[in-house]
């Protein structure tokens, strides 16, 4: 039998959940995504429930879509449909987690990149371990933030949104911090034992009450009550040919070669970032992330 792909470990009122891909960074596949609005379907109607911690398995907490499944899914007769699904999907569970009527705290044991940033920042709070980095590299993959893009501006503001998805860099924790992405950085031995703590505090609340304000915060910020048009044009960027180069430079484990003018006017990304600043690096993205 396969290992399930989520872990859950009830702790009283509280429910851990752990993404379970260790060996893919806890890349979000389709069955991963499944399981996971499963899961929060499940703990919305459970009334013993009370909190919800989300964490990962191993040296990250998500790093994004898993771009190898991705490829595969370019390669098979109804891409775009399932292009459609998947971004949907990931939509409809970042909603889930938004009008989950119980505060969720994401524990970042380690980096959260792309869609695990998103999940990161549609919890309630987050405590990042000191070593883990946050990003949105979609940029440099032919994608878009689409769907999470709302609640990272509403979080740290257009200016910093904008540092952060137009340069696709990475930020470490502690700067999360400061911008106000997560609430607190622990060394990583105790940033689960951290989210808990906090989940328990929360427990100690009146339940009404905090399903109340968790609605009441969203519509003060605006938040869109669903994210399927951002889905659409994250599925539409998704589907062009600019996008599945990015992907197969990952896979291939080479820098992409963007089309600038034409199909016969290409530059590599590389090489232009080397050619404007020198001394610049970009960030390394290991295996298994977006």
């Amino acid at each position: 039998m396969s290992k399930p792909l989520l872990g859950r470990d009830d702790r009283g009122p509280i429910v851990v959940f752990t993404l379970n891909r260790p060996e893919r960074r806890n890349a979000l596949s389709r069955e991963l995504l499944a399981q996971l609005r499963d899961a929060v379907d499940q703990v919305s109607v459970n009334l013993t429930t009370r909190a919800v911690v989300l964490t990962g398995a191993g040296s990250a907490f998500c790093t994004g879509m898993d771009l190898k499944e991705a490829a595969e899914i370019d390669a098979a007769p109804a891409a775009e449909e399932a292009i459609i699904d998947i971004a949907n999907e990931f939509a409809d569970l970042l909603q889930r987690i938004h009008t989950l009527p119980k505060p969720t705290v994401a524990a970042v044991n380690g980096d959260a990149l792309a869609g695990g940033a998103g999940l990161m920042t549609a919890c309630d709070l987050a405590v990042a371990a000191e070593t883990a980095r946050i990003g949105y590299p979609e940029i440099r993959r032919g994608l878009i933030a689409a769907i999470v893009m709302h609640d990272l501006t509403r979080q740290i503001g257009g200016r910093r949104s904008r540092q952060l998805l137009l340069s696709g860099d990475l930020i470490s924790s502690r700067t999360a911090c400061d911008w106000g992405l997560v609430n607190a950085v622990t060394p990583p031995d105790r940033c689960l034992d951290e989210a808990i703590r906090i989940a328990q505090s929360l427990v100690e609340c009146a339940p009404s009450a905090l399903a109340a304000t968790k609605r009441l915060l969203d519509e003060a910020m605006g938040r869109p009550a669903d994210l399927r048009g951002a889905a659409a044009i994250s599925a539409q960027v998704r589907s062009s040919a600019e996008a599945r180069e990015g992907i197969r430079a990952f896979i291939e484990k080479r820098p992409p070669s963007w089309a600038v003018s034409s199909p016969q006017a290409r530059v590599s990304l590389h090489e232009a970032v080397r050619a404007a600043e020198p001394g610049r690096e970009e960030p390394t993205i290991q295996t298994g992330e977006l």
